[in-house]
């Protein structure tokens, strides 16, 4: 016995030492990214000291003496606190993930090889000028100091993954502005949602889901822009003439808020800017908050996305902006005629002509060969419709974020313009990035403008395009002028402000896009605007937190007057709830949660039964067709979708829809909430979990604690305040504002901001998601500025040299 005493003490003996030492390695992966910001830090290259103050939440603000320091370092902090965020955004833009990932991530890789990010920045990079690149080689070799000085200090997704980062390149950097491209671009989904939906319905049906038919024309972003140049008009039919003979070959054969008020509209007489960009949440978030100082020279503070190393939004000591996507159509698709005898060719203007092959060799985690893909392209762009899920067609993809276009050097210029001409001269370059750029001095002046680049061409600009004629084409050069695109400046209003509205009216001689967002925000914004005799920072804040739904208070009424009288036991307790509501998507309220079902429920009802199950998921995930359409279905109150097609010998209204979808809704809410309405809250079904990429796998889930939250959340896709989410799957918010400005153009230092997560992309960082909880009730931190104020809230200084 006393044997298997000692046997059995040895085993627990030697389990207890390998659970200690599991412990410690555990904790070693968890922390050792974890950096100290109070230590100093000797970096190669550098010709003057550098001082690096973070304040209570790690925020740096950099003091240099020149740009080189300033890059270098801002390289180095960015590695220090995103690296693996840098890594992957850089794996994505290079197609690549598969080698960390796995098989599941082979199409992803080939579909982005194929648009060429990296040959789209070489290109750039040529045209760029010396100084920009100083710049950048600059931040890239602090990127790389970092790697090489922390290579057992990478954070946890390095050691789980099994790999090491590769030295970073300029041309790493400069993808990233095509990947925000890329994920900008409004007409990929929605462009072969309606090539789709024309497959199984009849030209009157797809005609009501066609938005630009819609009649929402006093919502315009510029207003007034079209009385102010009426010789676009002129322009424009001279232009048209030349282009179509050309395109012949007669001759020889597609979510953000911001507004701004000026002195007048402001209690300090002085203007105020307000900004939130609406992206995908993620863990880490996509911008990271940075203060860049170089004495005597530049003084810019704002976000900026990691691996590249400027402010995108923010103010300098002269002027601040802020962007909202322009929402253009950039991007067609076009149906080729494949050659039978010869898949590789395709019909264009009368004969055969050839593809251009690439082969993508393409290494997988796991596999000992790589495996080989092969991307076929026309003229145009590349062969897509093996991505898109289209089964008998060969369809090609005209994209802008493949010519030319330098939002870095726009961004270099924005961090140092002083005043509105200077601004406007640094979004000529901005094309690719299509944005609505708000802008306010400390000379008392606002304005807006619209930058992008707005492709010029023949066709209806939606459907898909044939593609064995060049009449549809669009080339480099065939973009509107930036003269001629929209802007304001110190309107007699006061003020100026974009949702992702329509830009600008029918009398624009230029086509922008289609898929604009319904006017909800943009409603609800200038409606606040204009009850406020003077802002305030205040006034601002409480905008940014606004969830009062102007769709819902346009919709709502309709249900009330078909469910009165015709809905009884808990349906009615619901209807009850719906009759009292103030439209406001509270968190805490039952009314928004059965208004969001009720609606999600009325899109089954109306488009289920003509689309089919295989169409119909097309309505879901493209709900901007359905927004439109359901939005005049509340004023006219006909339509041929209302009919039930399954049920002949009936002729359903939208009455009847209305009753059906409230039913079902009140039914689906009863099996997540239960059954007495009086409990039901928007917020516990509706929540926000901020998820890291790999917080999914759930041993990463247990072991690292990546994700954040979950928290309630309130709002909606159509609130000034939105936490979306995707329509007929769960509650789970996938969307909001990335951040939150409010500047103050009187005293830079009274500027406030926010955002969704922290500073730190490390897990065990206590400045990893420390903002989320602020973030959630719609409170701000004070945007350090001056160098009294940065000095006042310092917890850490670190000199680097």
């Amino acid at each position: 016995m006393k044997i298997f005493r000692g046997i059995l003490l040895a085993v627990i003996l030697v389990i207890a030492a390998v659970a200690v030492a599991g412990m410690l390695i555990l904790n070693s992966i968890r922390n050792k990214a974890v950096p100290d910001y109070a230590e100093p830090v000797d970096l190669e290259n550098m010709i003057d000291e550098v001082t690096v103050i973070r304040d209570s939440l790690a925020i740096p603000h950099i003091y240099a003496k020149n740009e080189e320091d300033l890059y270098r370092v801002t390289g180095y902090v960015t590695a220090q606190d995103r690296l693996w965020q840098m890594d992957l955004m850089r794996r994505i833009t290079t197609g690549r993930l598969s080698e960390i990932f796995g098989a599941d991530m082979l199409t992803a890789d080939q579909m982005f090889r194929a648009f060429s990010f990296s040959e789209k920045s070489e290109k750039v990079l040529k045209r760029t000028d010396p100084a920009i690149i100083k710049c950048l080689r600059a931040y890239t070799d602090g990127v790389n100091q970092y790697i090489e000085k922390n290579q057992k200090k990478l954070s946890f997704e390095f050691s789980l993954l099994g790999y090491k980062p590769e030295p970073w390149t300029i041309v790493h950097t400069t993808n990233l502005i095509g990947y925000m491209a890329w994920d900008l671009t409004s007409g990929w989904g929605a462009d072969m949602a309606i090539y789709k939906i024309a497959q199984v319905v009849d030209e009157e049906l797809l005609a009501e889901l066609m938005p630009w038919a819609r009649d929402f024309k006093t919502r315009y972003v510029f207003p007034d822009y079209m009385k102010e140049h009426p010789e676009l008009v002129m322009n424009t039919m001279l232009e048209q003439t030349l282009n179509t003979i050309d395109k012949l070959g007669i001759q020889v054969f597609e979510a953000s808020n911001n507004w701004a008020v000026s002195g007048e509209k402001s209690e300090t007489g002085m203007p105020l800017l307000a900004n939130d960009m609406h992206l995908g949440f993620m863990s880490p978030g996509i911008w990271y908050q940075v203060h860049q100082v170089i004495e005597g020279a530049l003084n810019v503070t704002g976000v900026m996305l990691p691996g590249q190393p400027y402010v995108i939004c923010g103010h300098n000591e002269d002027i601040a902006w802020g962007m909202t996507n322009l929402t253009v159509d950039n991007l067609d698709f076009y149906l080729e005629t494949v050659n039978p005898q010869d898949t590789n060719q395709y019909r264009l203007n009368g004969r055969w002509v050839d593809m251009r092959i690439e082969e993508e060799t393409i290494r997988i985690k796991g596999e000992d060969e790589p495996v080989t893909k092969v991307n076929r392209f026309t003229h145009r762009g590349p062969i897509v419709s093996t991505f898109k899920g289209v089964k008998d067609k060969t369809v090609s993809a005209r994209w802008i974020g493949t010519d030319y276009s330098n939002e870095l050097r726009s961004v270099h210029l924005f961090n140092r313009a002083s005043n509105w001409e200077e601004f406007r001269d640094a979004a000529t370059t901005f094309i690719a990035v299509s944005q609505n750029i708000v802008y306010a001095d400390k000379e008392g002046n606002i304005g807006l403008q619209a930058a992008g680049g707005v492709p010029i061409r023949e066709g209806d600009h939606v459907m898909i395009y044939p593609g064995d004629t060049t009449l549809y084409d669009w080339g480099e050069n065939d973009i509107v002028p930036f003269e001629n695109l929209p802007y304001t400046y110190n309107p007699e209003s006061g003020m100026v402000s974009s949702a992702n509205n329509r830009t600008v009216d029918d009398s624009y001689p230029y086509y922008i896009g289609t898929w604009f967002s319904l006017p909800n925000r943009i409603d609800r914004i200038r409606e606040m605007l204009n009850e406020t005799e003077t802002h305030s920072v205040e006034s601002f804040k409480k905008m940014h937190a606004d969830q009062l739904s102007a769709f819902a208070r346009r919709l709502t009424p309709v249900y009330i007057d078909v469910l009165t009288g015709n809905v009884e036991g808990t349906a009615e307790q619901a209807l009850e709830e719906l009759t009292h509501w103030d439209y406001q998507m509270d968190k805490c309220l039952a009314a928004p949660l059965i208004y969001e079902q009720t609606f999600t429920e009325l899109m089954r009802v109306l488009y289920k039964d003509e689309l089919g199950e295989e169409t119909f998921p097309q309505v879901l995930s493209n709900n901007t067709l359905a927004r439109y359409h359901i939005y005049t279905l509340a004023e006219t109150l006909e339509s041929a979708w209302c009919d039930d097609v399954t049920t002949p010998g009936t002729t359903e209204t939208f009455s009847d829809n209305i009753l059906q979808a409230f039913h079902a809704a009140v039914d689906t809410l009863v099996k997540l909430a239960g059954e007495e309405v009086n409990d039901w809250a928007y917020g516990d079904i509706h929540t926000l979990t901020i998820e890291h990429p790999m917080g999914g796998v759930d041993i990463v889930k247990k072991l690292f604690d990546p994700n954040i939250g979950p928290y309630a959340a309130g709002g909606s896709f159509h609130t000034v305040a939105p936490f979306s989410y995707p329509l007929g799957k769960d509650y789970g918010v996938t969307h909001g504002a990335s951040q939150r400005h409010v500047y103050s153009t009187a005293n830079w230092d009274d500027s406030r901001t926010v955002i969704p997560t922290g500073t730190s992309g490390v897990p065990a960082s206590p400045y990893y998601g420390n903002q989320t909880e602020l973030y959630m009730n719609f409170g701000y931190h004070a945007d350090l500025f001056s160098r009294e104020a940065v000095e006042q809230n310092m917890k850490y200084k670190a000199v680097y040299k």
